[in-house]
């Protein structure tokens, strides 16, 4: 064995194996609640552990989780134990919070969470102290390892709306984060909420995929019961392991990674003065940032379709916003399909990248490909009602006879799973149904203005030849640009082909003038990236913008 794996034999070659994050989920159709399914998810998350990372203490590792539903029956009888009742299912919301490990930090977090709630008009009914065993776990895992406690919120009378519930319990956390804040707590672990919702409930932790049930005894408990079940082991490419960026996230667990990061953020930032919400109303900006930037990929794409999510739209609706299929060339494509992504790219940009990301509301479960499809995911469907996905085949050891169908996610894609409509939703049925909600059409052709619609520019009047050169030298042309970029534009109308390699210095470094979009530069991740061919790939490429 070499590096884990074994020696070049036949058509093996251990120079082609390739890992990366590890995410799956087990749900039944039907909605049936059961120990079960939490010891299937926990058994494929312990066999997704070679997709996930650690340093080099073998038993620290990058990020290991797992989501849920509400565990009612459970947390009847922990919180009993922890000295208080909670009311009937659905009527509360639980937290689970990382606290400092100084026992004064952990009281002036717990003050300052309990009055947001008051502040809200909701009632706090109490803490309760998760049992953990960081017996198994490394040196550098425990050096930061917080105290994990969950909280119990009682919902108020005024609160009909189960959607209405989670959007008070969603005000509750953003306004308890930016109460909290990291630089309150001298040397100690930052207070972070990892869910807080009446639906889902999330374990997680700066863990190897088999430390997640050592680490947490409660889901070892025969009472912890739920219909499903998302799980994630993570492979931190891009950004240090920490307890609060493993996965799952609130919505979402993601393998992969969004190369458009930058720009999504910042076209977040400038939409926010801009945002106006009928549900939200004048609660909108306790909730102000969206984004929280001390966050991975992951979780800033999970704060995005959190709010999308609960400014009003379907899970699945704002899921296609963030990842659309491709549409600009794609010939075969439904017009009412197309008018939806259209309509949508004029609000919000795609967050492109190799992806594969599986989310759930604690209703619905599913997953979905970026357009190019370049992040495995595959499913099994059994004939007792049992789905599972995960990013290869194999993590669950199901007979073939109990085998309905299997299959793997096509890019751009969605599969769905709706617990309450007990049946698997098909990606057809789905956007058709979503993208006929709403006139996109006739919004688009009101109220869209194309460029090349518009009336003549005035005359460019003639320039000034004679002084031409000493312009072109005054804004930091070069003979370069003038013969490789400006001269194949003018004649020909097309854009200069050039490799991606760049020999001159960054223009903030350079003792050169320089022109001033020299100045900024693409962000990417390359540490995945697989080449694009704009021309035999041209149904994914999409060169349309929107002012």
């Amino acid at each position: 064995m070499k590096n884990g794996y074994p020696h070049k034999q036949g058509l093996y070659d251990p120079a082609f194996e390739k890992d990366a994050c590890g995410t799956g989920f087990v749900v039944d159709i039907q909605g049936r609640k059961s120990h079960k399914i939490i010891q299937q998810a926990l058994e494929a998350l312990d066999h997704l552990r070679h997709r996930g990372a650690c340093g080099c203490e073998e038993n620290t590792g990058d990020g290991a989780g797992i989501l849920m539903q509400i565990p009612h029956n459970f947390l009847l009888k922990a919180t009993k134990e922890a000295g208080f009742g909670l009311p009937s299912y659905g009527e509360y919301g639980v937290g689970m919070a990382f606290l400092p490990k100084s026992a004064a930090d952990q009281k002036e977090c717990q003050k300052r969470l309990e009055v947001v709630v008051q502040e809200e008009g909701q009632k706090f009914l109490g803490w309760r102290t998760v049992p953990t065993n960081n017996s198994t776990i490394g040196e550098t895992a425990k050096s930061s390892e917080p105290i994990v406690k969950q909280f119990f919120i009682g919902r108020s009378s005024k609160l009909q709306d189960d959607q209405a519930f989670e959007r008070k319990l969603y005000i509750i956390r953003k306004r308890a984060e930016a109460a909290i804040r990291y630089s309150d707590w001298k040397g100690g672990y930052s207070f972070y909420i990892g869910s807080l919702s009446h639906r889902t409930l999330v374990y997680k932790g700066m863990l190897i995929s088999n430390q997640v049930p050592e680490f947490f005894p409660d889901l070892t408990d025969p009472s912890m019961e739920s219909a499903l079940a998302l799980v994630h082991s993570r492979f931190s490419t891009n950004t240090f392991p920490s307890w609060d960026r493993a996965h799952p996230y609130r919505y979402i667990a993601h393998n992969g990674e969004i190369n458009t990061l930058r720009g999504n953020v910042n076209w977040m930032y400038t939409r926010q003065a801009l945002c106006q919400s009928d549900v939200f109303g004048d609660d909108l900006k306790k909730i102000l940032p969206v984004v929280r930037m001390d966050g991975s990929d992951s979780a800033i794409f999970d704060n995005v379709l959190e709010f999308l999510v609960m400014g009003g739209r379907s899970l699945a609706h704002a899921i296609m916003m963030m990842i659309p299929e491709p549409w600009q060339n794609h010939e075969s494509m439904t017009d009412e399909k197309k008018a939806f992504y259209e309509y949508h790219s004029t609000l919000m940009e795609p967050w492109d990248g190799p992806a594969s990301i599986a989310f759930t509301d604690g209703l619905q479960v599913g997953a979905v490909l970026d357009r190019n499809g370049l992040r495995p995911s595959r499913y099994y469907v059994t004939k007792d009602d049992l789905v599972v996905m995960a990013s290869e085949v194999g993590v669950l050891d199901i007979p073939p006879d109990r085998i309905l169908h299997k299959g793997r996610l096509q890019p751009g894609r969605m599969f769905l799973i709706d617990t309450v409509q007990k049946r698997i939703i098909a990606d057809e049925e789905l956007k058709h149904k979503i993208c006929t909600e709403k006139p996109y059409r006739m919004w688009l052709e009101g109220n869209l203005v194309k460029l090349e619609s518009l009336a003549e520019p005035p005359e460019v009047p003639e320039p000034d030849h004679p002084t031409m050169l000493l312009r072109q030298q005054a804004f930091g042309y070069t003979w370069e640009d003038m013969r490789l970029l400006m001269a194949p534009m003018a004649s020909d109308a097309v854009e200069a082909l050039g490799s991606m390699g760049d020999d001159a210095p960054l223009a903030v470094l350079s003792d050169k003038p320089r022109l001033l979009y020299d100045y900024f530069k693409q962000l990417f991740a390359q540490v995945t990236n697989p080449p694009i061919d704009a021309i035999r790939e041209e149904i994914v490429t999409g060169t349309e913008t929107t002012i």
